[in-house]
């Protein structure tokens, strides 16, 4: 017999500055998200490999592999065809660019009520989870 636990939705939060973890942590934990951090593109990729989150929030600019890189592989997946995928950037002019990849593109510095409140939005429907 299946025990069913009702979950949270995992939010993976991959970016390496630790300032911006703390808020997004934060801003998606308030708006009812488990939360995992992945701070380079290479641990990034690894834990997708194993995990299924409802929610990415990816900065473009990390060490070892890109977030352009990252998205691409996530968008090829489609283990990953469901999860929602906000890039954060401090670069207009790339946001522009891969606007059309991600479900969202925001423009550091982000707000965290406007993260809070647009994260609460994307959220899925109470699931039940197998435990």
């Amino acid at each position: 017999m299946i025990e069913l636990n009702s979950l949270k939705p995992l939010a993976l939060i991959i970016e390496d500055d630790a300032e911006q973890v703390s808020i997004f942590s934060e801003a998606l934990r308030l708006a009812e998200y488990e939360t995992e951090i992945a701070q380079d593109g290479a641990l990034a990729l690894a834990r997708l490999a194993e995990i299924v989150p409802a929610l990415i929030l990816l900065d473009l600019h990390l060490p070892q592999v890109s977030g352009r890189e990252i998205l691409r592989q996530i968008r090829a997946s489609d283990r990953l065809a469901n999860t929602q995928v906000i890039i954060t950037t401090a670069a207009p002019s790339t946001a522009d660019m891969i606007r059309h990849e991600a479900d969202l593109v925001l423009i550091k510095p982000i707000s965290f009520i406007q993260l809070r409140d647009l994260a609460a939005r994307l959220r899925p429907p109470d699931t039940v989870y197998p435990a």
